[in-house]
């Protein structure tokens, strides 16, 4: 009886669908995942041709996103390398076929090209790494050259168990004979290899159960020799002369067919056989590989690990801590958080930005916990607020083994070299390196100081150029002659829409439109926009500018403003992605013209350049803890004129990176009726955030000092500002945790005084915190606590409706969270109400700039002031950023330096080029 033909076309189309549905069910689970193929080919055979467009149409079919990578002919070695290393990198690809033979004018060592393929993107088998892996038996770690894989699919499609069979394996070459021997050994069987110096091969597969012939001369095994009954697979592909034949000649296999299938139990053809699994099997692997892929990068799944710390008393100064710790490289933190090679950018060894592409990858899986952390009224004291917020995130991290990250905002070089310090928390519980967190970073707030600055210049520029210059000439310079023609710039297409001109010709417009397109009119004394620099300068303050004879007697007064005070910092926190940034720093208001309309930086042609200073600016960047968890540091905007908390971007990667289970601590500036208030009616209102906890910290020794003195009783009248703070974080509807922030001079008495009012307060709980002396350890009880409060109930609202108008908000929360009895709009403050109501900026939520040292808008009134009427002397506009912010009473925005700066102690080591005296 002949044998049974085994399709190899049929078993292929099998298999192709099973993957189909395979893909199918992976991106059920994962919306906005697809397997990843690339085919890499050098130069432009006709053969390599037909053989990839065979693979990239089975990888359409299947659902797999395949790219053909082709490089010229004239391509090097290195250059080949650097295309496979880029490959490698590229989380989206999780398949890597090289194309052989590699058609180079070039020598080229195929061995060392093919080996450079990452071992779990190798879909064709071929590294030494996958060879040895399936050598040893190591099939479930590795991946199976296609063809031999593919012969084994066929053999079970006969369902002749291979298990104890007697295999015979003609040829040994590394993609077919030799990796079938070990498939065949390490699926039972009893394996021979035969090869061109084998004796009596006939004899040898006279005795073979399963025969696979890949030796690739034509017809060479006769059908005699095989046992009868036998499963025979033929891999050869051969050209043999046939006159008959059109082309004049036809394939042929290893084996001769007619008389093998006379013998065989079954028989694959040639062709038809063995050639479609080959690519099948491709893109078996490519699935495979996918898969393995998601399995280990399932979000939430991290396998971190934690630096040990060794406490020391006294504590030691912050940097010397910082020193004693040993950093991990954050390319390996990024790793146990999830993150992946290709959407991380190094900045050294302890500082990386992280790529926004891991927004859209990671957009359907569920956010974790959201915890803010905020403090009672500041004093000189301090409280500890940065302090705690990395505690705490040692504290859920190393120590109870919770998904943590922390996202704090990055400090300012003015208080740095000033009077303040550094903002990295302190004694055990610091991001480090701390010199590197302090100072100058990733260069961030250096990007928002060269932005703010080109809109200072463009602005002046803009009215002097107007001053000197008649419509036309104005017109003709703005609109230039390049190649003997004038065109708009997209941005000058966006101001004539904006103008209502419906025409894409400089020359088709009226001189009355040329006057409204060319001139923006500003009116000098209207210009808000100021000078930006990231240093401590009292000087700076209050300046003329345009003293130069060049400027033709255009000086007028203006100011600068210390960097993190720029609207382009606070643009920075609150924005969503490039695109959302782009636009809002395009309806950044700068000025009004004499007609009263708002001046945008895109009126100036300007956003589209500040868009590429701010585009490294705003990934957010990777550090850690001394306990070895991570840190998001991104964003300072100034808090007191500004909303005072780090990135939406910052926040939003991490909730979706720590898993549901796990938790993000991110911190608000100042007090809570700044920095918590501002987060919860902005920051909350512009990500669509829903904060899980509140944690308020305090301080005995702040408490007493709201209370006016040292005693019990002055600690328990200063504990009525806490009590306070806690009712402003209820207002918001989320369960109230107090961490009082314990110093070795409090005794158990007042520590149990302080956490009991602030649970009779209606605090969720108050516990006690030492993790400034003891790192994560210190604020475990804060932490399971924390833990806690995110399941109970909670009601999250706005405080106000955008609806209302703006003196209308302005009085809510000075009655509600300051505790004012109403509020008073001064002339100047009455005529921006009108103004920004006229202009259409009346429903953007509102950022109080007032003192941050009291509840009251006078810094010398501790505890919970009454009956104070709060002055609003004026309200601007943050338009881009998105709020307004009504000014109460004056502030300085660029502090200035005290007699003895902190820059009196820092020096650098020119031998090691360490940085000394910090903190």
């Amino acid at each position: 009886m002949p044998a049974q033909i085994i399709s190899g076309k049929e078993v292929s189309a099998q298999v192709r669908e099973r993957l189909k549905k395979d893909v199918e069910q992976l991106k059920l689970k994962n919306p906005n995942f697809r397997p990843g193929l690339v085919v890499l080919q050098v130069g432009d055979r006709d053969d390599s041709n037909l053989y990839i467009s065979m693979k990239l149409k089975a990888a359409a079919e299947i659902g797999i996103n395949a790219m053909h990578l082709r490089l010229p002919a004239t391509a090097t070695e290195e250059e080949i390398l650097h295309s496979i290393t880029e490959v490698n990198k590229n989380s989206s690809v999780h398949g890597l076929i090289v194309q052989l033979p590699l058609d180079s004018v070039h020598e080229i060592d195929t061995e060392k090209v093919t080996n450079s393929v990452a071992p779990e993107k190798d879909v064709d088998g071929l590294t030494s790494i996958n060879a040895g892996k399936l050598s040893r038996g190591d099939l479930g770690n590795c991946l199976i050259p296609c063809t031999p894989n593919g012969c084994m699919e066929l053999i079970k499609q006969t369902g002749v168990s291979v298990a104890g069979k007697r295999a015979v394996v003609i040829g040994r070459s590394k993609i077919v004979g030799a990796p079938m021997h070990d498939l065949l050994l390490w699926n039972h069987a009893t394996v021979t290899t035969c090869h061109s110096k084998t004796v009596d091969l006939a004899a040898e597969v006279g005795r073979a159960d399963i025969l696979v012939v890949g030796i690739g001369k034509a017809e060479m095994v006769k059908g005699e020799w095989i046992k009868k009954g036998a499963v025979v697979i033929d891999c050869g592909i051969n050209h043999v002369i046939d006159e008959t034949k059109s082309s004049g000649k036809r394939v042929v296999g290893d084996v001769h067919f007619q008389s093998a299938k006379e013998q065989a139990g079954f028989i694959t053809p040639v062709p038809g056989g063995v050639g479609p699994m080959t690519v099948a099997m491709l893109m078996a692997n490519t699935v495979l590989s996918a898969k393995r892929f998601l399995e280990s990068h399932q979000a939430g799944k991290w396998n971190i690990s934690y630096t040990r710390l060794n406490l020391r008393k006294p504590v030691p100064s912050d940097i010397v801590i910082s020193r004693s710790c040993a950093a991990k490289s954050i390319d390996s933190l990024a790793r146990e958080v999830g993150l992946f090679s290709d959407e991380v950018e190094l900045y050294g060894k302890t500082k990386a930005k992280v790529q926004l592409t891991i927004i859209k990858r990671l957009q359907s899986l569920p956010d974790g916990k959201y915890v803010v952390v905020t403090g009672i009224t500041p004093t000189p004291l301090g409280e500890g607020k940065s302090t705690t917020t990395i505690g705490l995130a040692q504290a859920m991290g190393a120590h109870m083994k919770l998904n943590v990250f922390a996202c704090v905002r990055q400090p300012s070089q003015g208080p740095t070299f000033g009077i303040k310090g550094g903002a990295a928390g302190g004694g055990y519980s610091q991001v480090i390196p701390m010199e590197e967190f302090n100072l100058h970073l990733t260069g961030d707030i250096h990007a928002i100081t060269a932005a703010n600055n080109l809109v200072a210049a463009a602005v002046d520029a803009r009215i002097f150029h107007e001053a000197t210059q008649s419509d036309k000439a104005l017109y003709n310079r703005l609109v230039p002659l390049s190649g003997g023609e004038r065109t708009f710039s997209p941005i000058q297409i966006n101001r004539l829409k904006k103008l209502g001109i419906q025409k894409t010709e400089p020359s088709a417009l009226t001189e009355e439109e040329i006057n409204r397109f060319a001139r923006l009119d500003i009116d000098p004394s209207s210009v808000t926009w100021q000078r930006v620099l990231d240093t401590n300068d009292r000087f700076l303050r209050k300046i003329t500018i345009g003293q130069s004879p060049t400027e033709k007697g255009y000086t007028r007064e203006a100011q600068f403003d210390i960097t993190v005070a720029s609207e382009i910092m606070a643009v920075l926190a609150l924005t969503s992605s490039l695109e959302d940034m782009r636009q809002r720093l395009a309806k950044m208001v700068v000025a009004t013209s004499r007609r009263g309309d708002p001046i945008t930086t895109e009126d100036l042609g300007v956003s589209g350049a500040l868009t590429v200073l701010m585009k490294d600016a705003i990934k957010p960047n990777l550090m850690q803890t001394l306990e070895g968890t991570p840190v998001f540091v991104h964003a300072g905007p100034f808090a007191n004129i500004a909303h005072g908390n780090s990135s939406i971007l910052a926040d939003k990667i991490a909730l979706k990176l720590v898993g549901p289970e796990g938790f993000v601590v991110t911190e608000a500036g100042f007090g809570a009726d700044i920095g918590m208030e501002k987060f919860f009616n902005i920051k909350c209102r512009y990500s669509g955030l829903r904060p899980h906890v509140v944690v308020l910290v305090a301080t005995i020794r702040a408490l007493k000092m709201h209370g006016g003195g040292p005693t019990v009783n002055e600690l328990l009248k200063g504990c009525n500002n806490m009590r306070k703070q806690i009712e402003n974080a209820k207002h918001f509807g989320v369960p109230v945790v107090v961490a009082v922030n314990a110093f070795k001079t409090d005794t158990e008495a007042e520590l149990d005084l302080v956490c009991t009012l602030a649970k009779s307060a209606g605090a969720f709980d108050a516990v006690r915190c030492s993790h400034w002396a003891e790192g994560g350890a210190g604020a475990v009880a804060l932490g399971e606590a924390v833990q806690k409060a995110s399941s109970a109930p909670s009601n999250f609202k706005f405080l106000y409706d955008l609806d209302l108008p703006i003196a209308d908000k302005i009085r809510i929360i000075a009655q509600k969270i300051y505790g004012a009895d109403d509020i008073e709009l001064l002339p100047e403050a009455q005529h921006k109400v009108a103004l920004y109501t006229k202009q259409g900026f009346a429903n953007l939520p509102v950022c109080m700039a007032k003192t941050h040292l009291s509840l009251s808008h006078e810094a010398e009134k501790k505890g919970v002031p009454k009956g104070f009427i709060l002055p609003i002397r004026d309200i601007r506009a943050s338009v881009g950023a998105g709020f307004l912010f009504p000014l109460v009473g004056t502030m300085p925005t660029i502090p200035g330096l005290p007699t003895r700066p902190c820059f009196y102690d820092i020096d650098l080591d020119p031998e090691t080029e360490q940085v000394n005296g910090l903190f």
